[in-house]
């Protein structure tokens, strides 16, 4: 399901007036390092796994949900590694305006799960495995800049840096 019930019936009362929300996206690896990304049928790019926080349900939970409704792949979140509030609004086709604060997650194989990922939902026209220096084009501007994100996060662990990031007036730290 694209929409939520609860943003339906939200936006039933309030229309297409400016909606605050909770993102959360994931960078799921394979034992081969490749990442998981969809082709999303709304825009037609490719992107990392995403979606909406339902009220009360944990981020992490959301994160292994989405992954595997929109794509089969079952996975467990290793890292929480950033939580940003996008100042970009986000207008759809019908009008509604979003903004998000994102929870990214680092997930990995679930033990004895389904690795091999299908379009398991509306939300996606394609869904693979890709090499992070082979991505297909095009990619969403949001996946792009979390990707980054992703990778200066798992170069700060594999050095054994600390990680901590945030933005503070709008400069990433």
């Amino acid at each position: 399901m694209a929409t939520p019930q609860f943003v339906l019936e939200l936006r039933k009362k309030i229309g297409h007036d400016l909606l605050w929300l909770i993102g959360v996206t994931a960078l799921v690896r394979d034992d081969q390092g490749r990442i998981l990304l969809g082709r999303r049928s709304d825009n037609g790019k490719w992107a990392l796994i995403c979606g909406i926080n339902e009220p009360g349900e944990q981020p992490a939970d959301t994160v292994a949900r989405e992954v595997k409704e929109e794509t089969g792949v079952d996975v467990i979140v290793t890292d929480l590694v950033s939580v940003i509030s996008d100042s970009r609004v986000v207008t759809y086709m019908n009008g509604d305006n979003t903004q998000y604060m994102d929870h990214s997650f680092l997930c990995e194989l679930k033990p004895g799960g389904n690795a091999k990922p299908f379009v398991g939902d509306d939300e996606s026209l394609e869904v693979g495995w890709f090499d992070w220096d082979d991505l297909p084009e095009p990619m969403t501007a949001s996946s792009v800049e979390r990707l980054a994100l992703f990778r200066r996060y798992l170069d700060d662990k594999a050095h054994g840096e600390a990680h901590t990031l945030f933005k503070f007036d709008g400069v990433l730290n």
